[in-house]
């Protein structure tokens, strides 16, 4: 039997953390997470997040028909983790592909907090979206990341040479992707 899909209820996972969708009420939280010293340098997003984006973001209903999944991490109140698939793009081409984007509290590292986010996202992709890749972007020093991304059957793809501006320098980054690892087949009838 296939693990439902995340709805809006809690998963426990081990050592008292959790997982669920964002709420309204975890803006403020998630964009103190996003612009934390030790998440935000690692992250492609400029510090001093708003919360009203996250508020407005997740005020929003998810939009089922793009797949998009974003899930949040809790340490008990505390938001710990958060991360997301997020389609590629509106080209019917590339439909079959998302992006992930993932971001820890130095404070839960070690803890499972990446490898529950990553295992949720992954069963998500493969038993309920039916995605042949997703694909990933991180800075060629974020080494436990890259370590995390492996672990979860990405591969290296190639280096993307002054990829982004980082504390006044531009960091190089890796090009990342997991395939699925058993794609679905499609029956057809015989006509």
């Amino acid at each position: 039997m296939q693990t439902p899909p995340p709805s809006s209820r809690d998963f426990r996972l081990a050592d008292g953390l959790t997982l669920r969708r964002p709420r309204v009420e975890d803006a403020r939280a998630h964009a103190e997470l996003m612009g934390h010293a030790g998440v935000q340098p690692w992250l492609l997003q400029t510090p001093y997040p708003s919360e009203l984006q996250w508020q407005e973001r997740f005020g929003k209903a998810p939009d089922t028909a793009s797949g998009e999944l974003v899930l949040l991490a809790f340490d008990g109140d505390r938001l710990v983790g958060s991360a997301g698939l997020h389609p590629v793009g509106p080209q019917a081409r590339r439909r079959h592909a998302m992006m992930l984007g993932i971001g820890v509290h130095p404070d839960a590292h070690g803890r499972g907090v990446g490898s529950g986010l990553m295992d949720a996202l992954m069963r998500q992709a493969d038993d309920w979206l039916g995605l042949q890749r997703i694909e990933l972007t991180v800075f060629v020093d974020n080494l436990r990341a890259i370590r995390l991304y492996e672990r979860f059957g990405f591969e290296h793809e190639g280096r993307l040479r002054g990829f982004a501006l980082r504390e006044g320098r531009y960091v190089d980054a890796f090009t990342m992707a997991r395939l699925h690892p058993h794609p679905p087949v499609i029956e057809r009838s015989a006509a």
